[in-house]
């Protein structure tokens, strides 16, 4: 992992997870188990109504953790409406460590490095369909819940809901609340798949 990435995981990893966050988060821990057990890869997609913020925040957490704890699983993001890897968010990401490039101006694809030697992960808005299937489909926020009844392709349904730091755009509290999100995400990723990786010690 990136040097100072790698400081922001230690601090992710001391963040307590509330007791009935683990409870939500059981179901995802027994999802990605279970296509462990009979050898297949899971594929986690999170969906959140833009793909802008939360839902990127939490495919680029899941797939940093599962790489750190060397977990075999894909993830992927999607929404129910195309717009931008919000630059909030991005600069969020940023602070935290990761390295990105960035290509493109409209919908732009962002390259997002947790170590030096593995393919980034590629950051950008796109339809929750765009993805392989079979997925879980992971939903992020409570729009993309009440406006995605059903998903063809999801295996199953995960509710993981995040408040949006949206609220806090153009505030003094933008950066502070951003990353407070992106921090919540990630200590709630690093907690599925640090479990994950004591089940198959």
């Amino acid at each position: 992992m990136l040097s100072k990435l790698n400081s922001t995981i230690e601090q992710v990893q001391k963040i307590p997870i509330p007791e009935n966050r683990k409870v939500i988060l059981s179901k995802l821990v027994d999802y990605i188990q279970n296509k462990l057990e009979i050898g297949q890869s899971p594929r986690l997609n999170f969906i959140c109504t833009h793909n802008s913020r939360r839902s990127q925040f939490s495919q680029i957490w899941a797939q940093t953790a599962a790489a750190f704890f060397t977990i075999d699983v894909k993830c992927f993001s999607g929404g129910v409406e195309l717009t931008a890897f919000n630059e909030r968010a991005v600069a969020s990401i940023l602070r935290c460590g990761f390295k990105i490039e960035k290509a493109g101006e409209i919908n732009p694809k962002y390259f997002v490095y947790y170590d030096s030697k593995s393919k980034p992960i590629v950051a950008f808005s796109k339809l929750f369909d765009d993805i392989p299937s079979p997925f879980a489909a992971v939903i992020t926020c409570t729009h993309a819940d009440d406006n995605c009844p059903f998903i063809p392709a999801a295996e199953c349904r995960i509710l993981v809901r995040y408040e949006d730091p949206k609220a806090f755009d153009d505030t003094t509290l933008e950066a502070e609340k951003y990353d407070e999100r992106s921090m919540q995400i990630a200590s709630e990723m690093f907690y599925v798949f640090r479990n994950l990786a004591n089940n198959n010690l």
